[in-house]
């Protein structure tokens, strides 16, 4: 099965902009500026949407929901139900705090690991969708809530890193849509794996 949609978890307004809970939006807003594609707002699917037209017959879009992070499953599974595509067809790019800054990881199964857009997927789309995991770990000061940290803004020192990783954060993607979850995961993961060991 073909990826047809590629969401990017965030949640939605001026103040969240630039969060580590947003990285998922930062790259599919890179990916779509690269494709010269235009977001519209669908108020009926609760999401922003960019057509991707990548080739004659072929046909992708790119999804920011605006539910909010904690509700992103029921805008996915609306549009799902309506595109009438099975949740291997869906893509989903979001922030995972166990995985070091700048860092991306392949996967298409398991747990929400604790984190509440991924938890709604399951939720409302069920398990079986590829998952475009980024890294936004690093050290945090010891009496900052996880929450209060996770919708916090890069530092200047996180930002240089996610600025650099962007164009390879975009290349991965464009990895697994083109290639699908297997070949994603054992060339990214693979090389996530092989970088820890030369550090």
């Amino acid at each position: 099965m073909s990826i047809t949609l590629i969401a990017g978890l965030g949640n939605p307004g001026r103040e969240y902009r630039g969060t580590r809970h947003n990285l998922g939006f930062t790259v599919v807003d890179a990916l779509a500026l690269a494709e010269k594609l235009s977001w519209q707002p669908e108020p009926r699917f609760h999401a922003e949407i960019a057509r991707w037209n990548v080739r004659p017959g072929v046909t992708r879009w790119l999804v920011k929901p605006q539910t909010y992070m904690n509700d992103s499953g029921r805008a996915l599974r609306l549009l799902l139900d309506f595109h009438k595509l099975p949740v291997e067809a869906l893509a989903v790019a979001y922030d995972d705090l166990t995985i070091d800054l700048g860092r991306v990881k392949v996967s298409e199964s398991g747990s929400a690991g604790g984190h509440n857009g991924a938890a709604s997927l399951l939720e409302h789309v069920g398990n079986g969708f590829s998952r475009y995991r980024l890294g936004i770990a690093s050290a945090r000061p010891g009496a900052m809530d996880l929450k209060d940290f996770v919708l916090g803004k890069f530092t200047d020192d996180e930002k240089i890193i996610i600025d650099q990783q962007l164009t390879r954060f975009v290349a991965g993607l464009r990895l697994l849509i083109e290639s699908g979850c297997a070949l994603a995961m054992n060339s990214l993961n693979r090389r996530e794996k092989n970088d820890t060991d030369q550090a």
